[in-house]
Order: C-alpha cells, then sequence, then structure tokens
C-alpha cells in the first residue's frame, strides 16, 4: 500500500480547489519530492480506494501547522514518537526536519535540512571516500556523502526513536543504497571498535553540548582522529549562528581540544555552523 503525508500546505491546497469546485488537484504527497494529479469528488480528496480525506480531516490537518501525518491503509497518524520525550518530523519547503522536545535538529532558515546537510558533506567528502558520519539523524548527511561518491558511508545513531522516524521519512530512503552501513548505537562507544586510519572523512554532527557533552570532549576528538586515514578531513556541526559568529569560548574550546588531539587546518564555518578539519 503506497503512503501518503500531508501537512498544512498541501491540505491547503486540496480544500482551496474544494472550494474553487475544481475536478481533480495536483499535489505533493511524499513532501515535496515529487507531484501527481488526484480526483476531488464528493467534497473529498480522492488518494486512492483506500485513503479519502473530508473537509474536516483536512481542516484539522491545516491547524497542526507544526505536524506531518501519514496517510496510509485507511488510517491517518502523526509522524511522531512520544515514548521516552517527543521527537516529530516537521514540515518546511524541502526536506522535513527532526525536533526533539521541541528544539530544530538541523539548519533551516534560509534553506531546508536535506541542503543544509548536503553542504556539511560537501566540506569533507570526496569522491572515493570512505566516510563515517555519527549522530546521523534523519541520515541526510549520509545520503550527501553517497551522491558524492563516497564509496562507502558508516551511519550511526543512537536513538531508535530517530531511526523509526526515519524509517517513514521518503527523504531517507536513500539509506538503504549499497554503500551505506546503518547502525544502531553510542557514536562515543563504537568508535572504540572500529579500525585506526579506516576513513577518509568524518562528519559529526552531535546533538547540543547540554545532552550529549561527551560528543565534544577531546577523548572523543581523538579517536576521530584515530581512525581518520592521514590528510583526511573532519566537519563537527558545533550548532548556533551567532556564538560560531561571535568566536565564543564554547567553539574556540572546541577547537582548542581538536587541536590537542592533533587535528591541523581548524577553522569555523559560520554558514553551516561548524567547524571543520584535517588530520
Amino acid at each position: 500500500m503506497p503512503n501518503f503525508y500531508f501537512h498544512t500546505d498541501n491540505a491547503k491546497q486540496a480544500l482551496d480547489a474544494i472550494a474553487n469546485g475544481l475536478s481533480s488537484i495536483r499535489l505533493s504527497t511524499d513532501l515535496n519530492l515529487s507531484e501527481q494529479d488526484f480526483a476531488l469528488s464528493g467534497q473529498c480528496l480522492v488518494l486512492d480506494a483506500d485513503n479519502q480525506l473530508s473537509i474536516d480531516t483536512l481542516k484539522s490537518i491545516v491547524k497542526k501547522t507544526q505536524r506531518i501525518y501519514l496517510c496510509h491503509d485507511g488510517a491517518m497518524t502523526p509522524l511522531e514518537d512520544r515514548s521516552t520525550g517527543y521527537y516529530k518530523l516537521v514540515p518546511t519547503a524541502g526536506a522535513p526536519l527532526l525536533e526533539i522536545s521541541g528544539v530544530k535538529m538541523h539548519i533551516s532558515k534560509g534553506t531546508d535540512p536535506f541542503t543544509s546537510a548536503s553542504a556539511m558533506a560537501q566540506q569533507a567528502v570526496r569522491k572515493g571516500d570512505k566516510v563515517l558520519d555519527c549522530c546521523s539523524g534523519l541520515g541526510y548527511a549520509a545520503i550527501a556523502a553517497h551522491r558524492l561518491g563516497a564509496s562507502e558511508v558508516l551511519s550511526i545513531e543512537l536513538s531508535p526513536e530517530v531511526m523509526g522516524l526515519r524509517a517513514l521519512n521518503p527523504w531517507s530512503n536513500d539509506l538503504k543504497q549499497a554503500g551505506i552501513v546503518q547502525r544502531q548505537g553510542s557514536s562515543y562507544e563504537l568508535i572504540n571498535t572500529l579500525p585506526a586510519a579506516s576513513f577518509d572523512a568524518v562528519i559529526h554532527d552531535p546533538p547540543r553540548f547540554s545532552l550529549a557533552g561527551e560528543l565534544y570532549s577531546e577523548e572523543f576528538y581523538r579517536e576521530i582522529f584515530r581512525v581518520l586515514r592521514r590528510d583526511g578531513r573532519l566537519f563537527h556541526y558545533t550548532g548556533n549562528p551567532h556564538v560560531v559568529k561571535k568566536g565564543s569560548s564554547f567553539v574556540d574550546g572546541v577547537i582548542h581540544r581538536l587541536k590537542a588531539a592533533g587535528f591541523r587546518h581548524t577553522q569555523k564555518v559560520e554558514h553551516l555552523m561548524g567547524v571543520s578539519a584535517q588530520k
């Protein structure tokens, strides 16, 4: 059975079309990846034989501006997980972003999460590289690295809740491509099991410091240094554009610890809220 994804924007498009007496409408129901035509019949949007959305249902979707609904097999469920916090996918003009307990986990202002993750990958990844993607989230950076020509990408994500959401996210489908390996677990622990000098590039996109301070430690940076090959490249997302721009003690501390771990050519990358470095 196909999946259909709905949020404020495409529900409003459908309501406007019904109000204007149209018999069909062209919509994206895969979160901006493609568009197709759907029938409007009897004050309903007809997705297929099992999924028809009434005006009342569409109006209820419009009201929830920060939520995405999955329509499948006649049922409609929000893309969220409240088991150990509040994890959800939030619509944008491009790829959806991940939000955890109210905190947006992507750069999305003036761009979209997939585009910004791709720019992060471009900072470190070259064609033919073997890439380690720590704290992979929805897997956008891993997919971008693969599209840049990486020969292999190891994607590590701690949260089973995040992995559950990305399994339902059409923008994460390319994680199934040959050459991308997904592992669930702690980057802090798993990196110790990886061979020395086994990666050409590392993308490190940890949660904020208050949630995962160990992923900003000199000890962890030494492990990244260890698994990188000579001249290997690192891009480390640090977050908070104002902090990066002003050169706060926090980002300066990150750079100091990277240098102490052996990295060279460390520099702030302001537009991506991070730091690049080289072994």
